[in-house]
């Protein structure tokens, strides 16, 4: 018995050595000394002088695919959308249970855009984020019908009842479920399908855009009244010649009313304002996440009726604003793509110690290529992060833009993943968006906010052709 206790032990004694030798403390230091810094700010030097800026006509594309899975197949079979199960995709207390049934449909939604020589795409989908696994693999078959990465402009509607399967290691699997390659590659087939029929059906447009205030429908979750929050909703409408009209539409509050007891597929409350968008305004209504960082839903009733009543209530509010927006058959154009350099990887055990880079890796393989991406259309500039951005960084940046007459958008989950994107005076703070999700130190949010106002600046000047 006596050996058995010192043999006890001396295992956790290894145990605790282990857990010693494989942390650290959370770094305390300026990044502008940081080398990731130097490295992001001369790419911004090299590429910023042959970013252009045009005035031009200007055609629109749009395009649906579906992303609702049919289940309970006897096999996979990705070509026809069946499969024996999907889980799905936003909370860990799922556990990576199989969707049981199907509340409403989902979709990948694309809306193409070329001014001059340059066609950009805005694609979205009915999904948790757009997985950085599908998007390089989707690039990959892209390029070779020579359509470049800094043409696409990704977001999701982040529906925490989407379908799951395509998050690679420990971590993605408890938000995701089992990793399924059949289920990967549907959906870069699909996404692939929408983004090509999206440009298939360029034709002479007109463009518009416009925000207005959505204050009850969302709250800031992470310090309540004492913090600030977007309350905006932005839009831009997209009318081809012929008539045919897709509005894109973009909102800060969590789609977060359902909750880890649905097990059905569902796109929450960005799909209710979708279909009731189709239904009264447009052909096609495409709900990109907006600065979601700290946001949740505010409104009526629980579950889906609250769902229907926050998404109903944003196209009604979307409807009374459309008559005030002007659409351009030519337009100011721009866009511009930066790959950042990020900071070390961690998880952290507490608000002060992170786990080794090391084992941080084994959890969950660390983002690859990682971008931050801005496109202008005339005083609009819709600007695409790689996380859960912050409704009060957004704010920052949309008032510093409005002084200098732009209106801003900013959106997440561009086909990258990099946690949370908050404020440092939070990162210390022992919740789930500050310590679990804040993977690359305090500095990072003020660190991105600094890029994006430089790339914006780019963008932002007078037209050069």
């Amino acid at each position: 018995m006596r050996r058995f206790g010192i043999g006890l032990g001396i295992f956790f004694l290894c145990i605790i050595l282990i857990i010693v030798l494989n942390t650290s403390l959370v770094k305390r230091a300026s990044y502008f000394n940081e080398e990731y810094y130097r490295n992001t700010s001369a790419l911004i030097d090299s590429i910023g002088p042959g970013i252009l800026i045009v005035n031009d006509s200007v055609q629109a594309g749009f395009a649906k695919v579906s992303i609702t899975p049919g289940t309970g197949n006897t096999e996979d079979i990705p070509s026809e959308s069946k499969f024996m199960q999907v889980p799905l995709a936003g909370y860990g207390d799922r556990e990576g249970r199989p969707a049981t049934g199907i509340h409403d449909s989902l979709f990948v939604k694309a809306v193409a855009l070329k001014a001059g020589n340059r066609t950009v795409v805005i694609a979205g989908a009915d999904i948790l984020i757009m997985p950085p696994n599908i998007i390089d693999t989707l690039t990959l078959l892209l390029a070779e019908k020579g359509i470049r990465r800094d043409q696409l402009f990704f977001s999701a509607t982040h529906t925490h009842s989407g379908p799951g399967a395509w998050g690679p290691g420990f971590v993605g699997e408890q938000f995701a479920g089992k990793e399924n390659s059949s289920i990967e590659k549907w959906l870069v087939s699909q996404i692939g399908k929408a983004v090509i029929a999206a440009i298939d059906d360029l034709s002479p447009a007109r463009i518009g855009s416009g925000i207005f205030s959505a204050a009850p429908y969302t709250r800031n979750r992470l310090s309540g009244d004492l913090g600030t929050k977007n309350n905006d909703f932005a839009f831009i409408v997209a009318e081809q010649t012929g008539g045919k009209k897709a509005i894109i539409g973009s909102f800060s509050a969590h789609p977060t009313t359902l909750g880890d007891d649905n097990m059905e597929f569902s796109a929450d409350y960005p799909g209710y304002w979708e279909r009731k968008v189709e239904e009264t305004s447009a052909d096609m209504a495409l709900f990109c996440a907006g600065s979601m960082g700290s946001q949740s839903p505010s409104g009526q009733g629980t579950g889906f009726e609250k769902a229907k009543f926050i998404g109903e209530a944003l196209a009604d509010s979307l409807v009374k604003n459309l008559d005030q927006v002007a659409l351009n058959e030519r337009i100011t154009f721009s866009a511009m793509t930066l790959k950042i350099v990020l900071p070390d990887y961690h998880f952290r055990l507490t608000t002060k110690i992170n786990l080794s880079s090391f084992l941080s890796r084994i959890l969950m393989p660390p983002p690859g290529d990682v971008y931050l991406q801005v496109l202008r259309l005339d005083n609009m500039l819709w600007i695409t992060t790689p996380g859960d951005f912050s409704g009060e960084y957004a704010l920052l940046i949309k008032n510093s833009l409005a002084a200098q007459g732009f209106k801003a958008n900013v959106t997440s989950f561009n086909g990258d993943y990099i946690g949370y994107i908050i404020p440092g005076k939070y990162y210390y703070i022992d919740e789930y968006e500050s310590k679990l999700m804040g993977w690359f130190g305090p500095n990072m949010g003020d660190y991105t906010m600094e890029i994006i106002h430089r790339m914006t600046d780019i963008v932002s000047k007078q037209v050069n052709n």
